[in-house]
């Protein structure tokens, strides 16, 4: 069993899989959250590696023999029982013992449990998806804060339900996958119901209010690929969040590849280093990488900007 956790399997985005040999599952607008165990509590850890045991006290009561390894989602569930990023953003940054009590009262977490890695020292990462998910579902995990959430056999029914629940989408699996730390790969399927993307912020220009447009890229070896300048979505109080944490990183230079933004978009920015990562939802992309009708969702404080790679329009 390694001493830290393993990076987590990545899916990829695509059209829904049909035939024989695939499993489906919701997709829960949360962060990702490994749970290693050595002797006591869970050990919490962040897609990134970091230690986030602190920001859940609410999944400290979950007991599994030493050496286990559990990939989960993190979630904040509203009234109507469906996630709220929104709410969970207030409490995944916690680090302060006192604050976490505080909020694990007013908006309890639940762990959105769906693959066993290791248990009790043994490496299952090697074996089929199937085998994986029956032996996490022996282990009976039903507590107050997390859960073994269901999956189905049948992909458009597991859709239909999904939308129907105003869920964020669905991920199939093929059910004789193995699991690959670090990897993005076309074994598992991320099938988004709106088509969202993750972009660095470069900087940003006034408009009629304080904040106008974000403009985003991707990172290359030489800066920031210009992707678009994205206005529409901005709210008041997310207007006041992005200039909260955009102030303390501007700098005189563009972070952007030389030439990249247009004059009409470049005139009068403020430039930043390139740290925060935001989600964009857009129509599709032009030829030359420009996202249509891009509208701001959230900042994704749990994304490095590294993480930002583009997958083709098909979802490759």
């Amino acid at each position: 069993m390694p001493g830290a956790p393993l990076s987590p399997m990545l899916a990829t985005s695509g059209a829904l899989p049909a035939g024989p040999g695939w499993s489906y599952e919701f997709k829960w607008d949360g962060v990702r959250v490994l749970a290693l165990f050595t002797e006591g509590p869970p050990a919490l850890f962040a897609r990134s590696g970091a230690v986030v045991t602190a920001a859940y006290p609410e999944i400290a009561d979950l007991r599994l023999p030493d050496g286990t390894l559990l990939d989960g989602e993190m979630v904040v569930l509203n009234e109507a029982g469906r996630p709220s990023f929104t709410a969970l953003a207030e409490r995944m940054h916690v680090r302060e013992r006192h604050r976490a009590a505080r909020l694990a009262v007013t908006l309890p977490v639940t762990y959105m449990i769906f693959d066993l890695l290791f248990y009790a020292g043994e490496d299952l990462t090697g074996l089929p998806y199937r085998v994986r998910r029956r032996r996490l579902e022996e282990l009976g995990l039903a507590g107050p804060r997390w859960m073994v959430p269901p999956s189905f056999g049948d992909g458009p029914a597991t859709a239909d339900a999904a939308r129907e629940n105003s869920l964020e989408g669905v991920v199939a699996k093929r059910e004789d996958s193995v699991y690959l730390p670090g990897l993005r790969s076309p074994d598992w399927v991320k099938v988004k119901f709106d088509r969202t993307g993750d972009y660095v912020i470069g900087g940003w220009r006034a408009g009629v209010r304080k904040l106008g447009g974000l403009l985003v890229g991707v990172p290359t070896p030489d800066g920031l690929a210009f992707r678009g300048r994205v206005g529409g979505g901005i709210g008041a109080a997310a207007e006041r969040e992005l200039l909260a944490a955009l102030g303390p990183l501007v700098q005189p230079r563009s972070p952007f590849v030389a030439g990249a933004v247009p004059r009409e978009d470049s005139r009068g920015a403020h430039w930043v280093r390139p740290e925060l990562v935001v989600e964009v939802r857009y129509g599709n992309r032009t030829p030359d990488g420009r996202l249509r009708f891009p509208r701001f969702l959230r900042l994704r404080y749990d994304k490095t900007p590294k993480e930002c790679v583009e997958e083709d329009e098909d979802g490759r």
